[in-house]
């Protein structure tokens, strides 16, 4: 069986994202993203060695999809 297609669905890989995709993704500046970080409002970071990290593309997703939920839109 091709560990690819489970139930007839195309199974997702886990997929990381560096600062500068998150920082796209979410609209928001580094320092913003790592005071939310500090915080405990933001998703975690992974260590993919060297020094650097990236965050899980789903937890990524997952914690815009919570913000519209909640309906924090900041007027202008």
């Amino acid at each position: 069986m091709n560990d690819e297609h489970i139930g007839g669905h195309e199974s997702a890989k886990p997929r990381l994202i560096r600062l500068r995709e998150v920082r796209m993704r979410v609209s928001l500046g580094a320092s913003t993203v790592y005071r939310y970080l500090a915080a405990g409002k933001f998703p975690r970071p992974v260590e993919i060695g060297g020094g650097r990290v990236a965050w899980y593309e789903s937890e990524i997703d997952a914690w815009i999809a919570s913000r519209k939920v909640a309906g924090t839109r900041v007027s202008r």
